[in-house]
């Protein structure tokens, strides 16, 4: 067993966790730099492998393999009849939770989580830590405390953890001898899964946790108030998900028999008749473990890897965990200077962040993808095709997640946002999943817009929404994410034509592979790592480069118009009467009525966007025939931009389309449409048409409000309207592209504009964070979007999806 013999600081104990893991390598290590690199590889993805990667329970962790072992904990006030209907698991915004969110969270060495249940009067506190060791992904420990938000009130908790081994390999069982009252003293566990080899768990309850008081006829019970009530059911494969389900009706059964023999007027304690029935059934997989607390409590969680050799204890937890929580305050820090912020601001700050990263799932199973259906707005030869859903073969996917309580699963348009924040704390991680998202590319370059795997995944979306389609688009936001680490790249000063392999230093690279603070960014310290990885991944993103050119692309000459390129003019597919979903921006207005020679600013300003990406990593890779090309191809749609879409008649860039008599028309709707070559980056800074939309973005009759830019201007006849979703609400992902454009271009480059870009830019900058963080505050969560009048928050919440991107614009990091 490994014991702490000495008292060093807590970064040091965090230091010697990471390195007595990796203690029976040094010497391989020290072979030569090769080796080194794929020791350090090697170590990195093993610290990637545990996770709380069900971002949709309020903690539930499992390894990034499909069908392994998963963990789940649920809840409910024992003390009265009528909470155990309102039991906390999955993140429901129904709940009413008070707040909930990771205030700490690093992916590779673990995190603190504080939950606010105000309805049940306690406050929930998961802390988990990574231990590497061994070669199937380490060990790990959780302490989860409980105590009252009021100590006036108190507070009984009835809690259940729960493990499953949820593939058809393997083992998962109870090494407890049963007893019809429940177990006393510390639970274990021992089993075996793919990619996880041996294992065993433990649960042990802090000795200091109080007795609990007795209710109603608690005597007639035995020891079952005090002890660990437990259950165990064989499950299917797959179907660990529903633990939640399984475990009620496992004790729901035998309520209504136990209330009949009391009375209705006189019923047990609640902890003891909402309680699992303490059985054991054949071949069970699934293991449920209850236990009633009162007032404060915490109780300990060990799994064991039996390949790590060393076995965890509660004073490993603690120095860990305290260790743990030091090392990353310090790291936030050095990565997102905030030193004119405030405490509660820098904490602000550090819990979105670490939400962000709280959300990133890893999810596994089929999608349902319709390759015959079609809108009549498509193309030209619909023909009134039939749905023809079918499901696919399974996919794996890990990735972040805009909201753990309403969209818990991963979007493309999101993505890209994510990743900016997610690669600025921790470079490789966003790598891993720009990797998964790169792998669902298909053989034609399509990619699903919402990927909804399997059927937990599933369950949570309305059934009208679960068929993708492979002709639809949504905004390349990738190429965003690829971007930012090409611009990692280059503050690194890595060049990857200059690459020798015979220089690299194997000590620098042995250094880089075992501390946890570099291990996060060996794909920028290290330029071969560098070139491996953009040339992996360069082919199937050009691949789908082309698909956009060619599935999305809009017509020009059909309709007399008049443009420099003959070619670079496009359309969405995918749209309806009232919506554009696959632009991300559902019911903005666009042209009524639908028309296939419509032309969509904001997809022709993405492509050159994605053009510009593609130069890129061109450049990088020294693929000069296809740099050639892309540079011309954005000049053509720079060109076309002004061409097609620049209204001198409403000083604005405009969506075109084509009227009764089939002539091409703009189709102007001041707002975020309005503004995406300038979001974009795509104007040059002496662009004559600059100061018109910095005009009408500053305008408080138009976008300006004193909480961000509105979606839509104040003045239009559809502001506020129907769904009222993007015809007026401030969205943070897209203030932040205004922020970074007038950070690094306006404000920047010299221009007519330049001084008045960067005076809007610190007014804006103060508006959003204000804001966000005042009704983070006010709420306990940061939210969707903001009201246009009030800037209060409103949809969706906790949704650390891309408005967690308030940390990078606190940290002016673009």
């Amino acid at each position: 067993m490994v014991r702490l013999a000495w008292t060093p600081s807590t970064q040091a104990i965090l230091l010697w966790l990471w390195l007595s893991a990796s203690a029976s390598a040094p010497t391989a290590l020290a072979q030569d730099a090769h080796s080194s690199l794929e020791q350090g590889q090697h170590h990195a993805n093993q610290s990637l492998l545990w996770g709380p990667y069900r971002p949709n329970l309020y903690f539930g962790l499992r390894p990034r393999i499909p069908n392994s072992l998963m963990t789940g904990i649920m809840w409910w006030g024992a003390h009265d009849y009528r909470s155990y209907n309102q039991i906390r698991h999955s993140c429901e915004q129904g709940d009413g939770l008070d707040s909930y969110t990771f205030t700490q969270l690093d992916a590779r060495t673990g995190g603190v989580q504080i939950i606010r249940d105000g309805k049940n009067n306690v406050e929930i506190k998961t802390e988990f830590l990574k231990v590497p060791g061994g070669h199937e992904g380490g060990s790990w420990g959780v302490r989860i405390t409980g105590k009252p938000i009021d100590e006036q009130k108190g507070a009984r908790i009835s809690f259940i953890n729960y493990f499953g081994n949820d593939g058809p390999l393997g083992f998962l069982e109870m090494e407890n001898e049963e007893d019809e009252e429940g177990l006393e003293g510390s639970v274990r566990l021992k089993g075996s899964a793919q990619g996880l080899g041996d294992f065993s768990i433990r649960i042990e309850d802090n000795p200091h946790n109080k007795q609990i008081t007795p209710g109603p006829h608690a005597e007639d019970f035995g020891e079952r108030l005090q002890r660990t009530q437990f259950f165990g059911a064989p499950v299917q494969p797959g179907q660990v998900w529903q633990a939640k389900t399984i475990l009620i009706n496992s004790y729901m059964g035998g309520v209504q028999a136990v209330v009949e023999k009391y009375g209705a007027e006189s019923p047990p304690d609640p902890a003891v008749l909402f309680a699992l029935p303490n059985e054991v059934r054949y071949g069970a997989n699934l293991y449920g473990f209850q236990k009633t607390y009162e007032g404060s409590w915490s109780v300990d969680i060990f799994y064991d890897s039996a390949s790590a050799g060393t076995k965890l204890d509660s004073t490993i937890l603690t120095a860990g965990l305290s260790a743990a929580s030091a090392a990353y305050n310090d790291r936030f820090a050095r990565t997102f200077p905030l030193s004119s912020f405030s405490p509660a601001e820098v904490a602000f700050a550090q819990a979105i962040t670490s939400n962000l990263v709280g959300g990133v799932g890893y999810f596994y199973g089929s999608s349902i993808i319709d390759r015959n259906f079609a809108h009549e707005w498509d193309d030209e030869d619909f023909e009134g095709r039939e749905p023809k859903p079918e499901l696919t073969e399974a996919r794996v996917l890990f990735t972040a997640t805009p909201s753990r309580s309403f969209f818990p699963r991963g979007f493309y348009w999101d993505e890209g946002f994510h990743l900016l924040l997610i690669g600025a704390w921790d470079n490789d991680l966003s790598l891993e999943i720009i990797w998964d998202w790169i792998g669902l590319i298909d053989e034609d370059g399509w990619v699903a817009r919402e990927q909804i795997l399997g059927e937990e995944a599933r369950s949570k979306v309305p059934q009208e929404f679960q068929t993708q389609y492979p002709s639809y688009a949504n905004p390349p936001t990738l190429a965003v994410a690829v971007t930012s680490y090409i611009a990692r790249l280059r503050d690194a000063g890595v060049s990857l034509s200059s690459i020798d392999p015979s220089s690299l230093d194997a000590q620098t690279v042995i250094s880089s592979a075992t501390t946890p603070d570099s291990i996060s960014s060996l794909h920028v310290s290290d330029p071969q790592l560098a070139k491996n990885y953009l040339t992996a991944i360069y082919s199937r993103l050009k691949r789908q480069y082309e698909w956009f050119r060619e599935t999305q692309r809009g017509q020009i000459r059909e309709w007399g118009r008049r443009a420099t390129s003959r070619t670079e003019a496009y359309r969405w597919r995918g749209r309806t009467k009232d919506h554009v979903l696959t632009s991300g921006l559902d019911d903005y207005p666009r042209a009524i009525p639908p028309h296939l020679g419509e032309l969509h600013l904001d997809l022709i300003s993405w492509m050159g966007f994605f053009t510009r990406t593609m130069s890129e990593i061109a450049e990088f890779l020294g693929e000069e025939d296809d740099l050639a090309e892309y540079k011309s191809t954005f000049a053509s749609i720079l060109a076309n931009i002004e061409d097609l879409h620049w209204s001198e008649e409403g000083q604005m860039y405009c969506d075109a389309s084509v009227n009764e008599e089939d002539e091409s028309i703009h189709v102007c709707h001041k707002g975020y449409i309005s503004l995406f070559p300038f979001l974009l980056g795509l104007l040059p800074s002496d662009s004559p048409h600059l100061g018109a939309i910095l005009d009408m973005l500053r305008d408080p009759e138009q976008l300006w409000s004193p909480y961000g830019i509105r979606s839509l201007s104040k003045d239009h006849e559809l502001f506020g309207k129907g769904e009222d979703y993007w015809r007026g609400p401030i969205w943070i992902q897209m203030n932040y592209l205004a922020l970074a454009s007038l950070h690094k271009v306006y404000a920047k480059n010299a221009g007519p504009n330049q001084i008045r870009a960067a005076e809007i830019y610190a007014e804006l900058r103060k508006n959003v964070i204000d804001n966000v963080f005042k009704e983070y505050q006010r709420t306990g969560y940061v939210w969707e979007q903001y009201n246009a009048i009030t800037g209060e928050g409103q949809r969706s919440h906790p949704f650390t999806g891309w408005t967690s991107l308030v940390t990078l614009i606190m940290a002016e990091q673009y």
